[in-house]
């Protein structure tokens, strides 16, 4: 299934037992010796919501939270008859998450995603650094001289305001930031060019995972980012790789809900 293009291999741990998830997910997202994904999702029974998810970068390090992939659980469970509910919470390793379904001919078009309240403190995010809230922090980078702005929508992010992003040699600079010392457990990170207050486009290098086509965390730390460096409102339209996705800013709850599509692609059995 993917989720604007963000696309993970889906086991329902309800019914079978994964032993070690994480070197399944290096053997099956290998895009020339395995199925080919940005990782792999279990999706589990829980005692605190009504599903519970786990998921795995391609590299086989676990996250907090994926937005695309939590989105891509509310359809697999409704559009195979595991609840009839049209909105659900899934339990994850960022706390618990209300999801709520548009269902169109008995099947999920969409679903919009409350991603809970953006974390700003740089020792929750984590980032080693004393300024807080963390705003256009400058950060060399091979000589070269950027301004970031850290979230953590429950798993850290690090947003670059920038124009050209079309033409960044991602492959090369992303683990330059993945892996900087200022981020203790390495750092998603987003490349983003303002198109107006409502609308903007963004690439991202994914911890664990490189490029992918698109992000909904990071998504959601964009906004909260521009908003904080005055650049685009509270509502806003992202343009990513592989999709578009809404990303509203309630600031009156602190809240951040995204909206988007999951589609399913393939069904099928390894061994």
């Amino acid at each position: 299934m993917h989720g604007a293009g963000n696309d993970y291999i889906y086991v329902n741990a309800m019914q079978e037992q994964v032993a070690d998830p994480s070197s399944l997910s290096v053997r099956l997202s290998d895009r020339h010796k395995g199925i080919g994904s940005d990782g792999l999702v279990l999706i589990l029974p829980s005692d605190k919501a009504d599903f519970r998810m786990r998921m795995f970068n391609s590299d086989g390090s676990e996250a907090e939270m994926c937005g695309n992939a939590s989105r891509c659980i509310a359809k697999y469970v409704y559009d195979k008859g595991l609840t009839n509910k049209q909105a659900i919470t899934l339990e994850t390793k960022a706390g618990i998450k209300q999801l709520s379904m548009q269902v169109e001919d008995g099947f999920v078009s969409s679903v919009r995603v409350d991603m809970g309240e953006p974390i700003l403190d740089p020792d929750l995010i984590p980032v080693k650094t004393s300024q807080k809230p963390v705003i256009k922090l400058p950060l060399i980078v091979e000589n070269n001289h950027y301004e970031i702005t850290c979230v953590s929508m429950g798993n850290p992010h690090a947003v670059l305001f920038m124009e050209g992003i079309d033409q960044l040699d991602l492959p090369h600079i992303g683990p330059l930031f993945e892996h900087h010392s200022l981020f203790p457990v390495r750092t998603n990170t987003e490349f983003v060019e303002v198109i107006n207050r409502s609308h903007v486009k963004m690439r991202v290098w994914e911890r664990g995972a490189g490029e992918t086509l698109a992000c909904g965390t990071g998504a959601c730390a964009v906004l909260v980012a521009g908003v904080l460096c005055g650049l685009i409102d509270p509502a806003v339209d992202i343009d990513l790789l592989g999709g578009r996705l809404r990303i509203e800013w309630n600031r009156e709850t602190n809240h951040v809900y995204m909206t988007g599509g999951a589609t399913t692609v393939f069904e099928g059995e390894v061994e």
